[in-house]
């Protein structure tokens, strides 16, 4: 009997580690400023991700397991709105129109099951677009002046001064 839920019980943990997405890093420079995405890559895996997996208009951890977080060396401007240098949880509210991008200040959550809307310091809306290439695992990237966002068929940015 011990064996057997020996044998069990390695296998829960054994399963549990495959459901786990990868973590990953996006970093780059923009201006004097330093970015640093830190997030888990959630895969399509010939799912429907947008209003599917992803629900249209529900706070969304943008990514898998933890939340994502956003960190900025300096004070920035992100779609023209000033936000303090720190760290921050990134979360999105997709629809299929457009997208609520949402910096909180409580950068250390476990997806968004903890979220609270009165610890957001700043919101903007962005456009979807769709991604010139299909894009298996969600992907951030830094680049001279913007922080993107592809998975499946699409691509969000956001602008980052």
């Amino acid at each position: 009997m011990k064996k057997l839920t020996s044998i069990l019980l390695l296998s829960l943990f054994a399963f549990a580690g495959f459901a786990q997405s990868p973590k990953a890093t996006a970093t780059g420079k923009i201006g004097e400023t330093s970015v640093t995405v830190s997030y888990c890559q959630p895969a399509v895996k010939g799912r429907k991700i947008w209003g599917d997996l992803v629900p249209y208009g529900q706070v969304w951890r943008t990514g898998a397991n933890d939340a994502t977080v956003i960190e900025f060396s300096n004070d920035v401007m992100i779609e023209g709105k000033k936000l303090a240098k720190g760290r921050y949880a990134l979360f999105t509210i997709p629809t299929e129109k457009d997208w609520t991008i949402v910096f909180n200040k409580d950068a250390k959550q476990w997806g968004s099951y903890s979220y609270k809307e009165g610890s957001d310091v700043l919101r903007v809306q962005v456009s979807p677009k769709k991604s010139a290439a299909m894009t298996e695992r969600m992907t951030f990237a830094v680049n001279k002046s913007a922080v993107d966002l592809t998975w499946e068929n699409l691509a969000v940015s956001f602008s980052v001064k």
